[in-house]
């Protein structure tokens, strides 16, 4: 959304599974949108773990995410010459661009503006990174590494630092919260960008008045988000909401009698061996691997194996029954 590509949630569970519309650039876009899961889950993983402000770290996420695009979306245009351009996957940027009213650093400073990024952001104490995320956040798109993908790559570093420091298990993200606000977000990121006001704005070049106010926007973002999610994943409204439509499903005949004993079992305890199953049911190893066959159909159950645990799934088609608001109306 904040790149102006509007994709859907379940335009993008379709090209997780590899079902990509017809349209080129509908296609396109289901491609970055994976892209983006793609290294989102890496950085879930622990792939960045220690490296968030890294160079090494920040190249890594620009080259994840680019290698994984259509040649289409590996293309920028200069805006004043019209001259296009073509993204390597991980590479600084080896040219002078202008972003809106800012001139980024020349391209033969990038690797010591990145360096004192690194010595500046890594040495801090959990509290002091909770406090300079936003800080580090204008700082990486002040400098602007790369011809393109400069914003994504910013926000998903972004992610893995309050991943890494909140433990927040991927739950919940900053750049969710950026795109419903983008147009203030846009606007506050630019106004960092300014000469200090006066001597009472700080001591560096830039405004330092205008940091502090993005940096309780972007926090005020974060607690938004906690919230939003916390208010989603109550335990006990999650749990009438999905009984009440396997409930229904089992009316229609879509669900074998006694499925909502594994979704609830898996609700509160995370995984269920197969081997549990039938005694949980009450049934015999036959039954219970037919209770468990139409759950997985109806796509709410998943595992790595045949043979593997179970967990919960929650396709995008039941975001709405299931927690109300999570993602917009089609």
């Amino acid at each position: 959304m904040i790149e102006g590509h509007d994709t859907h949630p379940v335009d993008i569970e379709r090209a997780l599974l590899k079902d990509y519309s017809s349209d080129t650039e509908k296609r396109n876009l289901q491609l970055e949108a994976r892209a983006h899961i793609n290294v989102q889950t890496w950085i879930d993983q622990g792939g960045l773990t220690g490296r968030a402000f890294t160079l090494e770290g920040i190249r890594g996420i620009h080259q994840r995410f680019a290698e994984l695009l259509p040649d289409e979306l590996l293309w920028t245009e200069d805006p004043d010459s019209g001259e296009r351009i073509r993204v390597k996957p991980g590479a600084l940027r080896d040219r002078d661009v202008k972003v809106g009213r800012h001139i980024p650093v020349c391209p033969a400073a990038l690797p010591r503006f990145l360096q004192r990024f690194e010595q500046v952001y890594s040495d801090l104490s959990k509290s002091q990174t909770i406090a300079m995320a936003a800080a580090a956040h204008h700082r990486l798109l002040w400098i602007h590494p790369f011809v393109d993908g400069n914003g994504r790559v910013t926000r998903l570093m972004s992610h893995a630092i309050l991943l890494e420091t909140l433990d927040t298990g991927g739950v919940w993200s900053i750049a969710r919260g950026l795109a419903r606000n983008v147009t203030k977000y846009k606007s506050l990121l630019a106004n960092c960008d300014l000469p200090r006001r006066n001597s009472l704005d700080g001591r560096g070049n830039l405004s330092e008045e205008s940091l502090v106010e993005f940096t309780r926007f972007f926090l005020q973002i974060c607690l938004d988000q906690i919230d939003f999610m916390e208010s989603l994943v109550q335990t006990d409204r999650l749990r009438h909401r999905l009984l009440s439509w396997a409930a229904e499903e089992v009316a229609m005949g879509a669900l074998l009698p006694k499925s909502e004993r594994i979704l609830e079992a898996l609700l509160y305890r995370g995984l269920l061996s197969r081997s549990e199953v039938p005694s949980l049911l009450g049934v015999g190893e036959r039954q219970a691997r037919r209770v468990v066959a139409s759950l997985s159909k109806q796509k709410v159950l998943t595992s790595t194996s045949r043979r593997a645990p179970l967990f919960l799934a929650f396709p995008a088609r039941l975001a709405s029954r299931l927690m109300p608001g999570l993602f917009p109306d089609k």
